[in-house]
């Protein structure tokens, strides 16, 4: 039998080490590394998970905590989704994690080494997002003092995510309904258009369909947008998984507070009977509060008087 290796790890046996070798080969000449990273994770925490235990109880998936019955349905939903290079509309209220979603999708697919570029329409005015999304030449407006290439360019080979697109403005929708349809982009100030391959994730909370219906969102820019749409349930949905959420993220809040922290199965219990209207930015930011203010164990009376009351 071989030594361990300098980390203690016993090596594989030369026919499964040559086994993987050729596995990882192929994944890498179809660029599909980070799908099988993906697949070889899950297998290990299946392999690993105590009788009767689920993979998403012991590890998470994607990168997200939960195993409540929604969260399983969309761990599937990633899956099937990410390798495709289709646009993907994500649904969800504010505080959900639609970010956390695309970078799951983009870092599951085979655009994975390419970059991932976002911006959210609502944020900033529609003049600068034209310039932030399809870049400017020198010159075109003031304060335009170079060249800038802009997210769909610099996202080439790779995925552009555009959050909370249900706010953005109609003549903008127009220029973005141009570059879906023909793969082109023209910058700001410049005569001549440019091809990219950008595979495209976008988010909103609004109901889309209403917003076409009162004509604040184009219909076709939606049917180009939802080729596949993926609905991201509310914490309030979710169960049990507020109890995993908030041992998953305790402590890194307690390292960025610059304590440290537990929290009691009673605190956990009344952090569960609250219903989580800003869903897990909402838990975030309650148990940075809680965090703040506890001797170091986080209780039911560290809790904001709101939950208590739940």
């Amino acid at each position: 039998m071989s030594p361990p290796d300098a980390d203690g790890v016993e090596p594989l046996p030369e026919d499964l080490r040559q086994a993987f070798d050729r596995v990882l080969d192929g994944a890498k000449e179809r660029g599909l590394v980070a799908p099988l990273a993906q697949h070889a994770r899950r297998a290990l925490a299946e392999a690993e998970a105590p009788p009767g235990s689920s993979v998403a109880e012991v590890s998470g998936r994607y990168g997200m905590v939960g195993s409540s019955p929604p969260m399983l349905e969309l761990y599937g939903m990633i899956e099937k989704v990410a390798a495709a290079g289709v646009p993907v509309l994500i649904q969800g209220e504010t505080g959900t994690g639609k970010e956390l979603v695309a970078r799951a999708l983009h870092d599951a697919s085979p655009r994975s080494g390419g970059p991932f570029l976002a911006e959210n329409c609502a944020a900033i005015s529609e003049n600068l997002l034209e310039s932030e999304l399809f870049g400017h030449k020198k010159g075109a407006f003031t304060g335009a003092v170079a060249d800038r290439p802009g997210h769909f360019v610099a996202a080439d080979k790779g995925t552009v995510f555009l959050d909370e697109i249900g706010d953005m403005p109609l003549s903008m929708q127009a220029k973005l309904l141009r570059v879906l349809q023909d793969g082109e982009v023209r910058a700001v100030g410049a005569n001549t258009t440019r091809r990219v391959d950008v595979r495209m994730i976008a988010a909103t909370h609004r109901n889309l369909p209403a917003a076409v219906a009162s004509g604040d969102f184009r219909e076709d820019l939606l049917f180009r947008l939802n080729v596949v749409t993926l609905h991201l349930p509310p914490l309030r949905e979710r169960g049990d998984d507020v109890r995993a959420i908030a041992r998953a993220i305790l402590p890194a809040i307690a390292e960025e507070v610059g304590r440290e922290a537990t929290i009691t199965e009673e605190g956990l219990a009344a952090l569960a009977g609250w219903s989580w209207p800003g869903n897990v930015r909402e838990l975030e930011n309650e148990l940075r509060r809680a965090v703040a203010l506890s001797s170091g164990t986080i209780g039911p009376d560290d809790l904001s008087p709101r939950i208590l009351a739940s």
